[in-house]
């Protein structure tokens, strides 16, 4: 079995690879400064930013094997795991990373924001490629940070002025995401027809009877992308998000069976809804009108 190194606190990790201890919520390590750096596999019970300057092969996550490009940010949150065995060989590591504690955010307007950065659970495969200018606007911030933890006396200021760092490498980070998919949907011409037909195909198969209702989960999955990344493209090529473009779909076919002449009760259990009651509300809520009200318009509209 795999050894992992338990990461409760950001300095489990730094005094393990041999970096200066700088607070017990936070810690940022520049790895070409390591004498003594070693890989290691870490089950993670804080957040962690990594900035490879070099590249990095044959590291894991969770149960999958990747390989880390030279120039790439990858992002971890508590709960996940990460690295690569220890096999005694010290290494000669390259880049930045950042390390902090959710107990550092308690009680912050950035801990109530964290939710909203949903790159911490991107699949392996999405990790963020930087540019020059990029990789120097994120690495100015962590020297930043790095200076201040490192002042012989640390007060609530230091800890605000760190955490206002914090804040902007988090918004960096979105913003440079947001421009990479933006650059990358040439990757994913076809990913709204390739969602419809999965759709479709989710019904005509009848996997609803199953199921139940499609999740955003399920069509990430399918299309082989983390249910945050899928999220966040569907968000920059509609400007909706990956829930409300499923709910849309529901409501288009539910509409079409309705003025087709099936009942509520009928349509209800034909998209995979539990009860007729629940679809009626999600009706509603995205008509404002009831699903039986709908039914005794269409049938009026199509009379001779």
């Amino acid at each position: 079995m795999n050894k992992i190194l338990k990461v409760h606190n950001v300095n489990d990790y730094a005094r393990y690879i041999g970096a200066p201890v700088l607070h017990p919520h936070i810690s940022v390590i520049h790895y070409d400064e390591l004498e003594h750096c070693r890989h290691s596999l870490n089950s993670y019970d804080v957040y962690g930013i990594f900035i490879a300057d070099q590249r990095m092969e044959a590291l894991s996550y969770g149960q999958l094997q990747y390989d880390m490009p030279q120039h790439t940010l990858m992002c971890v949150s508590p709960g996940q795991i990460g690295g690569k065995t220890d096999t005694g060989e010290e290494i000669q590591a390259e880049g930045w990373a950042l390390l902090f504690s959710p107990d550092l955010l308690n009680g912050r307007e950035l801990g109530r924001r964290m939710s909203s950065y949903t790159y911490f659970s991107y699949n392996v495969s999405e990790t963020l490629a930087l540019d020059d200018r990029q990789r120097d606007t994120l690495v100015r911030l962590l020297e930043e940070m790095r200076t201040e933890l490192l002042r012989p006396e640390q007060d609530h200021h230091t800890i605000n002025i760190v955490v206002a760092r914090l804040a902007l490498v988090l918004e960096y980070i979105a913003r440079f995401y947001s421009m990479q998919m933006q650059v990358s949907f040439g990757q994913y011409p076809d990913l709204l027809r390739r969602l419809e037909s999965l759709l479709e195909h989710y019904y005509r198969e009848g996997k609803q009877h199953e199921k139940g209702l499609p999740t955003v989960r399920y069509c990430a999955q399918e299309l082989f992308l983390s249910p945050n990344y899928f999220g966040d493209l569907v968000k920059e090529l509609t400007g909706d998000s990956a829930t409300v473009f499923l709910r849309r779909f529901l409501m288009a076919r539910a509409n079409e069976m309705l003025a087709g002449g099936q009942t509520v009760g009928e349509v209800s259990d034909a998209l995979g809804f539990s009860y007729p009651q629940h679809f009626s509300r999600v009706y509603k809520r995205h008509f404002g009108v009831a699903p039986s009200q709908a039914a005794s318009r269409f049938s009026v509209s199509s009379r001779p």
